[in-house]
């Protein structure tokens, strides 16, 4: 034999060993608000069939711009059929029984990994870039948010306390995004101090009597707009806690955990940071 065609013979054994590359989905339809910002992060716009009507909400959504050009549905089982998805990304539980036949046509049922803070983000992320065919996207993004984090340096918080207080009252407990951004801050979250769940309310009066070192309040609750806004500007919350202690963060950086986490904690850090300067 040759040795020319000897050596073609050789470079052709590799490849024929080789396994084929992984079929990337081209109908992907996330049924979760959280789902649609990694999938924007992550997948191919072309990829993409629809994504939640909750995408372009700048309040709620980190990519709300990049979400306009996007198709979307209302969730709706009648809606994904007549998409025909090969993927389907954080279908709710009674949604994805009536989609169930669609697995028989090739469709992919995809379930958001069910953990914590930025261990459950990581987690998450490349489950999405995996399903999606972009597992070195995954990985990009992943080390791109602990650089960043890193990047924060220390944290100011030193111990001290901090409520997350939102209009109607509510507090945000632990076991949550926020307050793994506490932690990275070095904050210690006064739901944990009162022994409450994950999601609590706390009056004006039982906030004021266990006077936090900052409050943390959605950026959106800055100025009155409506009676529940007025509620985290009352003269008490006022006197309980200086306006220097009060930060602000907007809501689509908590919502979902994804690439806005670092910046939320990046945030809170600054405005630690800057309250303390303020008080010298």
């Amino acid at each position: 034999m040759p040795a020319r065609r000897l050596f073609a013979l050789l470079c052709l054994i590799p490849l024929l060993g080789a396994a084929p590359p992984p079929v990337r989905p081209t109908r992907i339809v996330s049924l979760n608000m959280c789902a649609d910002q990694l999938l924007i992060a992550l997948a191919d716009p072309g990829q993409i069939a629809a994504l939640t009507e909750w995408a372009r909400d700048p309040g709620l959504s980190y990519f709300a711009d990049r979400a306009k050009g996007l198709p979307f549905t209302h969730r709706t089982a009648e809606e994904v059929f007549a998409l025909k998805p090969d993927l389907i990304v954080g279908a709710p539980f009674r949604t994805k029984a009536v989609l169930a036949r669609l697995k028989g046509q090739g469709a992919t049922m995809l379930e958001l990994p069910a953990k914590d803070g930025f261990d459950g983000i990581v987690a998450t992320v490349r489950a999405i870039a995996d399903a999606t065919g972009h597992p070195d996207r995954g990985e990009r993004l992943i080390a791109t948010m602990r650089h960043d984090l890193a990047a924060i340096g220390p944290p100011p918080g030193r111990g001290r306390v901090a409520a997350y207080y939102q209009r109607g009252g509510y507090l945000t407990g632990t076991g949550t995004l926020v307050d793994e951004a506490f932690r990275r801050v070095g904050l210690v979250n006064l739901s944990g101090r009162l022994g409450k769940p994950a999601l609590s309310t706390l009056s004006l009066e039982e906030l004021a009597l266990a006077r936090p070192d900052f409050v943390v309040m959605d950026s959106g609750t800055r100025r009155v707009r409506d009676r529940g806004t007025a509620q985290l500007h009352h003269p008490l919350l006022e006197r309980a806690v200086p306006a220097t202690h009060r930060l602000y963060i907007p809501q689509a950086l908590t919502v979902c955990g994804g690439a806005g986490f670092p910046k939320a904690v990046a945030l809170l850090a600054a405005q630690g940071r800057a309250a303390d300067h303020a008080t010298r």
